[in-house]
């Protein structure tokens, strides 16, 4: 079974897409005896990133015109020339989008598409009129065509039905890989002020999605009525997106509490792990999102985790894993004050909870074998994958 994956980016362009891409296609080339391909548009990162794909073999193209909708005219070519049984293609609204559809017309395979919560209904209405237009140009085609449309979690199926679209629908979450260990040097960003103190990290995209405005305003009434939170510090690390980082840090002077919240910038790698080790609690407090790779890292980390239902992680509030707070300030800052009134003892206790759940459902191997199942599905039918819902 030959699989191609098409997405925009193989690169840290690509978010927290990243990661995610990277374990099923690594995953997948075991369980598929080695045979996947990767196709993207070719970026400013692709050079140096590529190495971390750790031998799955990816196929850039380069891209003319506006970047946002990313038009590559050899990537049909390109993923026809390498000849694939079947199409996967990771995210919507873009040229790669377009591809897929010329491929499938040209070839009459298959594919399946994993929109990764570009149809959640806040999603929607960010940008509405271009994603109107994109879905009567080429986007709805695309999608309705899919042989299966893949969702990470239960809400995201409710998402593409209210969209109206009545493919197949598997199911199948995203993973994580438990850390190698818990020790690191200090994180760059680490300094006298931190010493001792507690740290609640966020660790993501900087954009008005992630809803961090709230959260600082959450986080400057505790610091003005707990005398408990003081002994906390706020580290937002993150890639700036559309100039929202300037916008945050204006707001953190605004509200006065510059002095204890960081931006250190984007973290990768070694990075990334020493924060993760460093933090003491995690927060996510987003308006919309897929299934998001952070907040299995966190759990995988042993970190309690302060999130919104619309992370579109029950299985964590379930597991008491992690704290249910609201969108707006106030039922953020109640989320802040449960976990800062918790000892020591509890919040380790919540941080194992969350351990072991990655451990039971968000195990990178299991996907994998689940992805696979609903391949062989498409291609050669017979009994319908155990993820895979027809309603």
């Amino acid at each position: 079974m030959r699989i191609a994956y098409l997405t925009s980016s193989v690169s840290r362009q690509a978010g927290g897409l990243l990661p995610v891409l990277r374990r099923l296609a690594a995953e997948q080339a075991a369980v598929n005896g080695g045979s996947i391909r990767v196709f993207a548009l070719e970026d400013r990162f692709t050079a140096a990133d590529r190495p971390e794909w750790n031998g799955v073999v990816v196929r850039t193209v380069i891209g003319r015109g506006p970047a946002a909708f990313g038009y590559a005219p050899g990537l049909v070519d390109s993923i026809e020339d390498a000849g694939p049984d079947l199409v996967h293609c990771h995210g919507i609204w873009m040229y790669p989008s377009v591809a897929c559809l010329r491929w499938a017309k040209r070839t009459g395979r298959p594919y399946v598409v994993s929109p990764h919560g570009m149809l959640d209904a806040w999603a929607l209405r960010n940008s509405a009129w271009k994603k109107r237009l994109a879905g009567w140009l080429y986007e709805n085609a695309h999608l309705r065509r899919a042989a299966c449309l893949h969702a990470l979690c239960e809400a995201e199926a409710r998402a593409f039905r209210a969209y109206g679209l009545k493919n197949p629908i598997c199911v199948i979450p995203n993973g994580v890989d438990p850390p190698e260990t818990l020790e690191a040097s200090a994180p760059d960003w680490e300094d006298e002020d931190l010493q001792g103190a507690r740290v609640l990290l966020y660790l993501g995209r900087l954009h008005p999605k992630k809803n961090l405005l709230n959260l600082l305003r959450a986080w400057a009434a505790i610091q003005r009525e707990a005398a408990f939170a003081k002994r906390w510090r706020l580290i937002i690390c993150g890639w700036d997106q559309g100039g929202y980082e300037g916008r945050l840090k204006e707001a953190a002077r605004e509200f006065g509490v510059e002095a204890t919240v960081r931006f250190p910038g984007p973290q990768f790698g070694e990075a990334k792990h020493a924060a993760f080790c460093r933090a003491d609690a995690f927060v996510l407090p987003s308006l919309s999102e897929g299934l998001p790779v952070a907040v299995l890292e966190a759990f995988a980390y042993g970190l309690p985790v302060l999130m919104t239902e619309e992370c579109n992680v029950p299985e964590g509030f379930v597991a008491r894993a992690a704290i249910r707070i609201g969108t707006e300030p106030e039922a953020i800052a109640a989320g802040l004050v449960e976990l800062f009134e918790m000892n020591d003892g509890a919040r380790a206790a919540m941080g194992e909870r969350g351990r072991e759940l990655t451990q039971e459902k968000f195990s990178w191997p299991k996907i994998a074998r689940q992805m696979h199942e609903v391949y062989e599905w498409v291609l050669r039918g017979g009994p319908r994958a155990e993820t895979v819902v027809e309603k």
